[in-house]
């Protein structure tokens, strides 16, 4: 901005296109949107803008890029890797008041959003259409964040991440301009013509551009739910157990892993009283006698496994309490240590060795005298490890370090094709590849992201 002006030149220009209200350069406000729920410190943007539509957003945009101006997309700032942090400084585009539902299509099961819209949001607003949008990362994230951090989450076993929920993107680009991935106003199912633009976009983190509109794929909503919890003697068992059935073929909705240390975590965080053992969380959906062929051929394999009776959880607000907990992992972590912080590993690998690369890694953090409580989307081969530890403690900063570059190597020296991120790197935001912003205008987002080397 220097080189052209400096912030004198390019501030009235903000203003000219949002208004008066729709900048901020106040040191509360920038620090609020240099930091989400991540370990990392706070890297406040220059100056924060709050677009109301796609027009003022590729207006700004191209501001930005005549500028040399890094941009930084914010949705609702719930992310847990540090990529709403302004490294370079620059532009924060905060999206919250764009905030509408565009056009929802109930005959052809799919809906448009704009960034403000939350997973919990747009499922309200659909309570009354026999519709709901699956994809629950647990935080009432901005869908359109979650469609450019690619979120999963414990219905992902049965309904599938972002990536197969997102039908088209509105897109503007460094440069202001703006794309629709798929075709203005289309929404298609498939497609086999042209690029994939759609896909190239979701989960790119706010690399290539600011996401302006989602389109997304719904489900009608279950005739019933029901919920239960089963408890094992050891990790190998449940994870076992939840192999086996997927390898049966049941349709379950949610299969999620805690162990031990986690549901003592979340027993105490929730007020709870669930045995403190190696626990499933379970749920399924479908017609009550589908149900029930459900849950009787996942109760053999279970109890086949040395699990416990089930402890069920069949209204609403039952069901709400068991995932509430469920999704609390995070912060009954950090409730275990008052005043320390947490850092998560993420690891997916393939079925067939989960049980293997759980029981080793609950094994290693033992052997090292690390608190790290285990949680996982255990139905498609996802766990991660809540790292709390005392980051004024240098000897244990070293361990966790130590730890996790240890987890990361071995699962790809098993598996080379396994996913891995984020590694931990520093308490410090660092960039983990060299990224021209003023080059493209848009802001270096995953943080923590690194390539393992095989030799």
């Amino acid at each position: 901005a220097s080189e052209n002006g400096g912030w004198e030149r390019v501030i009235p220009a903000f203003r000219s296109v949002c208004g008066e209200d729709g900048v901020s350069l106040g040191e509360a406000v920038r620090e609020q949107h240099g930091r989400d729920e991540s370990v990392h410190r706070c890297c406040p943007p220059d100056v924060v803008v709050w677009p109301r539509s796609v027009e003022e957003v590729s207006a700004l945009a191209k501001i930005c890029h005549h500028h040399h101006l890094p941009i930084i997309p914010f949705g609702t700032g719930t992310g847990l890797e540090g990529g709403v942090g302004a490294l370079k400084g620059g532009v924060c585009f905060s999206l919250r008041n764009m905030d509408r539902v565009l056009d929802l299509h109930q005959e052809d099961f799919d809906v448009s959003v704009e960034p403000g819209v939350t997973r919990k949001g747009l499922n309200s607003y659909l309570r009354d259409t026999g519709l709901w949008f699956p994809v629950d990362p647990g935080a009432d994230a901005s869908l359109c964040g979650m469609a450019a951090t690619s979120a999963s989450g414990t219905n992902a076993v049965r309904y599938g991440t972002m990536r197969e929920n997102v039908l088209n993107l509105e897109v503007v680009l460094a440069d202001g301009s703006i794309i629709h991935t798929a075709g203005r106003g289309r929404r298609p199912r498939k497609t086999s013509a042209g690029y994939n633009l759609t896909n190239l976009f979701v989960g790119s983190e706010g690399t290539l551009g600011v996401i302006t509109k989602t389109t997304l794929r719904l489900y009608g909503v279950p005739e019933a739910m029901v919920s239960a919890v089963c408890t094992f003697p050891s990790v190998q068992a449940a994870v076992d157990s939840t192999v086996q059935v997927l390898q049966t073929g049941v349709p379950i909705a949610r299969i999620e892993f805690l162990d031990d240390v986690m549901i003592d975590a979340c027993n105490s965080f929730n007020s709870l009283s669930y045995p403190v053992a190696p626990t499933l969380f379970l749920e399924f959906h479908g017609t009550e006698k589908s149900l029930e062929e459900q849950v009787t051929v996942t109760e053999e394999i279970t109890q086949a496994n040395g699990g416990s009776d089930f402890s069920w959880a069949r209204d609403a607000e039952t069901r709400g309490r068991l995932w509430k907990a469920r999704h609390d992992a995070w912060y009954a972590a950090l409730a275990l240590r008052p005043g320390c912080k947490a850092y998560s590993t993420d690891v997916c690998v393939p079925l067939s060795r989960l049980p293997q690369i759980i029981v080793e890694t609950k094994e290693d953090l033992m052997l090292n005298g690390l608190t790290g409580p285990i949680a996982g989307h255990v139905g498609d081969g996802n766990f991660h490890c809540i790292m709390v530890m005392d980051p004024n403690d240098q000897d244990e900063v070293i361990r966790v370090h130590e730890f996790t570059e240890r987890l990361a190597r071995y699962c790809m020296s098993l598996f080379p094709f396994s996913f891995i991120a984020p590694l931990f790197l520093t308490f410090e935001l660092i960039p983990s590849y060299p990224f021209d912003t003023s080059k493209t205008g848009i802001h270096s987002h995953p943080l923590e992201k690194k390539v393992i080397k095989r030799h």
